[in-house]
């Protein structure tokens, strides 16, 4: 009995320490929180060409990821939708709102938001039915939208959205921990590196930082996006 009871104290002391460190590992992870509109080619354009450089590095394993489809959009006093973009970016949005609900794993359901991001600077549309087999997911996300429940996770969004601040002025609206980056958000990988101070850097950081010329492109982007300007602005 002696025995048993102190491997059962050895079990609980393990689990306890290592409850204890998954959850300094959890807080330790910087929140990188993208809001977007479906059909805004900025945004498809962030999406498909920036975004996936946390994946490539494995930075994503440091990062907690916070999608949210809404953008620009607004609930008439009628509680209907009215998008930027139209009623295509209205259904995108919700079916980009299943997809997050259905699929949790982040690797999943951003790998689904991807491949449609990708068809709207392809100008296929058309074909984002296929994006679920061509990532190998079930039919829940479409299932969901066909449902309605798109919808409500919609106005989810819309009130996470309104409750920005500083109010969003466009979209990608970039923030990191809770830090707006504005005209500066392709800079995002830096702010999110930033936010680890000097001790456990991640390795994703070391990669992208070890290469000067990467750390100039950084920093010279800066003035090029205060030009440029490559947002959607609100238009309320």
């Amino acid at each position: 009995m002696a025995s048993y009871q102190r491997l059962l104290r050895l079990a609980i002391t393990s689990f306890t320490i290592f409850f204890c460190l998954l959850s300094l590992s959890s807080s330790q992870k910087v929140t990188l929180s993208l809001y977007y509109e479906a059909l805004c080619p900025y945004c498809a354009e962030f999406i498909v060409n920036h975004l996936p450089k946390i994946f490539e590095t494995g930075l994503i394993s440091s990062i907690d990821l916070q999608l949210v489809p809404w953008g620009n959009a607004v609930i008439r006093p009628d509680g209907t939708i009215l998008c930027q973009h139209g009623e295509a970016e209205c259904a995108l949005n919700a079916i980009h709102a299943c997809a997050i609900n259905a699929y949790p794993d982040v690797m999943k359901h951003f790998g689904y938001i991807y491949c449609t991001e990708r068809l709207v600077l392809e100008n296929k549309l058309e074909k984002w039915a296929d994006c679920l087999e061509m990532v190998g997911l079930s039919r829940a996300a479409v299932d969901c939208y066909i449902n309605g429940y798109g919808n409500q996770l919609e106005q989810r969004y819309a009130e996470e959205t309104s409750e920005l601040y500083p109010a969003h002025r466009f979209v990608p609206w970039v923030v990191v921990n809770n830090q707006p980056l504005q005209e500066n958000y392709q800079n995002f990988v830096m702010y999110v590196c930033n936010a680890y101070g000097s001790n456990q850097v991640p390795e994703g950081c070391r990669i992208l930082n070890s290469s000067l010329e990467t750390l100039s492109r950084f920093n010279s982007s800066v003035e090029k996006l205060s030009n440029i300007h490559q947002v959607c602005y609100t238009n309320h």
